[in-house]
């Protein structure tokens, strides 16, 4: 165990740095647009928002501290301690190694990391404000939580009925969580598409000649938005707008997110967002990501929930109202709250 132990704590220290090499040349596609085709992921220990107190960028010896206080890493390690009773019985319940949880080691990847941007460690991936936290009005708090509840099909969550990820990968913004970070971009003369793993959500964006553009009919709102983008120079430039109400996105039907794909390096393209919507946010908010290239395409995500525990979860439901037992109103965090924070 001890072996396993200093492996994990080796791979906290030695993730790899991303910088932009001294004269690098972007390179372009055929027809002259910024190449930013491949497949890339943004898996980091990195969250949205900054801890209370955090500085944004910090010495690769305090990004190893933190990646070892980080709850997920905590969790990896005591999958890994030895366990009180005798090596047969251990070997037969921990064959998993992870008893206690929904998910084992096999199918989560975190991260072992702080999330590298332009070559700095970075505590958050939000950079303005400075506090590294997002300006919510009361509104905007009032809406951090919903209510779930359990009356039918309709009402459960669009993870449940894989329609969305709770991760809220495919953005905007494109956020990292447990699993499933890789992203693929295809590009052609006329659009953009970016692949999400999870779910395998794909963003279909139309590219126009220059800044702006029509989006589509406001009455018709899209899964991860209504896009539309252009080239600025060596830039990917995307507009999104009107996300279905049912995602839990950033922005409300009065908001618009405008993202930035630049290519930082071969390995890195340099992710910057801007939020803005008036019903949730006293300001506009702001942030960097890194957006790493993977060696492996998108796994298949085979998401079942949906097909075979609805009818047990209304079921359930059901037999409480039989009982005269009140249901009890689940609140589901938005997308990006890490709700291990403080704990």
């Amino acid at each position: 165990m001890k072996t396993a132990f200093a492996s994990i704590l080796a791979l906290l220290a030695t993730a790899p740095a991303f910088a932009q090499e001294a004269g690098y040349s972007r390179p372009h596609t055929s027809w002259g647009a910024p190449d930013l085709q491949g497949f890339w992921s943004n898996t980091s220990l990195t969250n949205l928002e900054r801890p209370e107190g955090a500085r944004l960028v910090v010495t690769p010896e305090e990004a190893s501290t933190l990646a070892r206080r980080n709850v997920l890493t905590r969790a990896l390690l005591g999958d890994n301690e030895a366990s009180s009773v005798d090596a047969e019985t251990t070997k037969r319940i921990l064959a998993d190694k992870n008893t206690s949880r929904a998910y084992n080691q096999f199918w989560t990847d975190p991260g072992n990391s702080l999330g590298q941007v332009k070559g700095e460690y970075r505590t958050s991936w939000i950079v303005d404000p400075a506090d590294g936290r997002i300006p919510y009005t009361q509104a905007g708090r009032d809406a951090l939580s919903r209510n779930i509840t359990y009356d039918g099909p309709e009402a459960r969550p669009p993870s449940e009925q894989c329609l969305m990820s709770f991760t809220g990968g495919a953005g905007p913004v494109m956020t990292n969580g447990l699993y499933n970070n890789t992203y693929q971009i295809v590009q052609t003369p006329t659009s953009v598409m970016i692949m999400t793993e999870m779910i395998h959500e794909a963003r279909i964006i139309p590219i126009n000649d220059k800044a702006g553009g029509v989006h589509g009919p406001r009455a018709i709102p899209k899964w991860a938005g209504d896009s539309i983008g252009w080239y600025e120079g060596d830039t990917l430039v995307v507009e999104t707008v009107n996300p279905h109400p049912r995602q839990r996105s950033y922005i409300t039907a009065t908001g618009k997110v405008t993202e930035r794909f630049t290519r930082w390096s071969d390995g890195q393209i340099l992710y910057q967002f801007t939020v803005e919507d008036p019903a949730l946010y006293t300001a506009p908010w702001s942030g960097e990501m890194a957006l790493n290239v993977s060696k492996q395409p998108p796994f298949e995500y085979a998401c079942h929930e949906g097909n075979y525990s609805l009818p047990s979860i209304l079921k359930g439901a059901r037999q409480l109202e039989r009982d005269h037992r009140p249901q009890q109103a689940i609140k589901q965090p938005y997308p990006g709250i890490d709700v291990t924070e403080g704990q």
